[in-house]
């Protein structure tokens, strides 16, 4: 029987269903009952609600609820350090069963290449993997990236089944000045989907970013700034990431007729955060703590959210719908028990009989040896730039300490939690070095470094002692990237990400363990923040206020110039 015909013949039950859910109840995100009934289930597509059914294969639910499978709006897979594939089994039992994920971190490494790679692995994966295709590759003209996406090289990736549209454009004074750059990308996309990037931008300026076609937004962090972007007729996407928290800001906002407009997404989480907390099911738990009805929380994990993205085939329990069903014991506790992604049972099975993709962007890291002369600060005044960390958050402080010029160097200071920040190219194009300071870090000793360097990914390297900091930006040549802490001329911890330095080979699992190890081996030298690598990483991202560093010096990214 032709597939049609199938669907059609399964929900009127003149044919037995593959698939039947029995004893749940599911949970209607149009008036917030819970309704009884089986959920039968053809192929991948939901074919029958609130009736009896007969199946091929019954899975008794009982005592469960039924919810529509959850909807991550806006990620970048390549920061939880782990395959797209390694991605899937480990958030897709947690209910997450679409991703919508922009590649730029890869694409910023090893360009196109990268991007494909991203959109083979999508046919593979349970969870249903939508790649955007990427903006702002590099992000900025102040940052020396290992690729370049212009409108030619997007127009090329166009067209793929995974695709939806533009992903993140962070360069909005591009867009708002009308850098013909800019025009050129998002001409490829009028009428299509632009996904936003734009903190703090208000007003006018904002109309304009708007006007351009630009549809969402996940970079509000505060309930001024959401609600002007909302009105204004922006999807607010609530994001709650291993840095960037902006869960309790928003909060507050999300209520029943707020939240066909908002959505949840994460952008940048590792495994050592889910695995504590959790993914889009811990944003689903703290938002009903906080106060959110669960009717408001639950359709924006996943109706609201196929609806922002033009993904008409999800977001219900409804027939027609895709087969993506979580059944967890209360929708309080949002503890997924079963997951179905695509009507496929999320499983050990499940995930043995997926396809793979060879990993790319091996050997990227191209680094020139340094020593600790390379990582000296001169200058002529003691007046100095210095980026003040606001934790959980990726916007920085723009501050001025003065600092003594000691023998042509401006050295760290501990006791003022002044310590070196520095910036090595590490694509093999020009051996670029930038040195700056930073304060909130609360190291002591040692120093930390690491190739996740948003979005350009050159090293990037926090540190006390010169020597340390040398001997962990080649340390990350000799594994192909990724994490160490180093003290004493001795590596003290590592996370080794050979994947274009981005992504670890293991199993999630590993990078879980390794990462505790690491953020250990980082409290030992003194510092404090949660997440220090992460954090870190962000410090080198010219398109989030106020102040940044990149290979090529000191970025004011208010004034969107290099400073020093």
């Amino acid at each position: 029987m032709a597939e049609l015909e199938q669907r059609i013949s399964q929900g009127r039950g003149d044919e037995t269903a593959d698939l039947v859910l029995r004893g749940g109840q599911v949970f209607d995100l149009i008036t917030g009952a819970l309704l009884d009934g089986d959920v039968a289930v053809c192929g991948d597509t939901i074919v029958g609600v609130f009736d009896h059914y007969e199946g091929r294969k019954v899975i008794d639910v009982s005592g469960l609820i039924l919810v529509p499978g959850f909807i991550d709006t806006h990620l970048h897979i390549e920061s939880s350090l782990v395959t797209p594939f390694e991605f899937d089994r480990c958030v897709t039992p947690r209910g997450v069963t679409t991703a919508i994920c922009d590649p730029h971190e890869i694409a910023n490494v090893i360009g196109a290449a990268g991007v494909r790679y991203f959109q083979d692995a999508s046919r593979h994966a349970l969870l249903d993997i939508k790649v955007q295709l990427s903006s702002c590759v590099p992000s900025t003209h102040m940052e020396t990236a290992g690729a370049e996406l212009d409108a030619d090289a997007i127009a090329g990736l166009m067209g793929h089944p995974s695709g939806l549209g533009l992903a993140e454009f962070m360069n909005f004074p591009g867009v708002i000045h009308r850098d013909p750059q800019a025009m050129d990308k998002l001409r490829l996309f009028e009428g299509a989907h632009v996904d936003g990037h734009c903190p703090l931008l208000s007003g006018k300026e904002l109309n304009a970013y708007i006007a351009a076609g630009i549809r969402t937004e996940h970079e509000a962090t505060n309930p001024d700034e959401a609600l002007e972007k909302l009105r204004k007729g922006m999807r607010v996407l609530i994001r709650e990431g291993s840095v960037s928290k902006d869960l309790h800001a928003l909060q507050p906002l999300l209520d029943e007729r707020t939240a066909p407009y908002m959505c949840l997404c994460t952008d940048d989480r590792n495994p050592l955060d889910i695995g504590e907390y959790g993914h889009l099911d811990y944003m689903i738990r703290e938002l009903i703590r906080l106060g959110c009805s669960p009717l408001a929380v639950y359709r924006a994990a996943s109706l609201s959210a196929a609806e922002a993205f033009g993904l008409k085939d999800r977001g219900m329990i409804a027939p027609g719908k895709r087969g993506d069903i979580v059944a967890v014991r209360s929708l309080e506790d949002c503890d997924a028990q079963l997951v179905l992604a695509g009507g496929v049972v999320v499983d050990d099975a499940g995930f043995a009989k997926r396809g793979t993709v060879a990993p790319v962007g091996r050997g990227s890291v191209k680094a020139p040896t340094v020593s600790a002369q390379d990582f000296r600060a001169r200058g002529n005044r003691v007046e100095t730039d210095v980026i003040g960390i606001r934790e959980g958050q990726i916007l920085t402080d723009h501050l001025h300490e003065d600092i003594p010029i000691t023998d042509g160097d401006k050295r760290p200071d501990v006791t003022r939690d002044l310590v070196r920040i520095a910036v090595v190219e590490r694509h093999g194009k020009n051996g670029n070095i930038a040195t700056g300071f930073v304060r909130g870090f609360g190291l002591q000793a040692g120093a930390i470094g690491s190739t996740v360097c948003h979005d350009h990914h050159n090293i990037a390297c926090v540190g006390v002692d010169y020597a340390d900091m040398a001997v962990a930006a080649n340390r990350l040549g000799e594994i192909e990237g990724g994490f160490v802490v180093v003290r004493n001329g001795q590596v003290l911890a590592e996370l080794a990400l050979p994947v274009a330095g981005l992504m670890s080979l293991e199993p999630f699992e590993t990078v879980r363990a390794q990462l505790v190890d690491l953020r250990a081996a980082a409290k030992s030298l003194g510092v404090g923040l949660e997440e220090p690598f992460l954090q870190l990483a962000f410090l080198a991202l010219p398109v989030i206020p106020a102040l940044k560093i990149t290979d090529r010096g000191m970025v004011d990214v208010n004034k969107f110039e290099i400073i020093g």
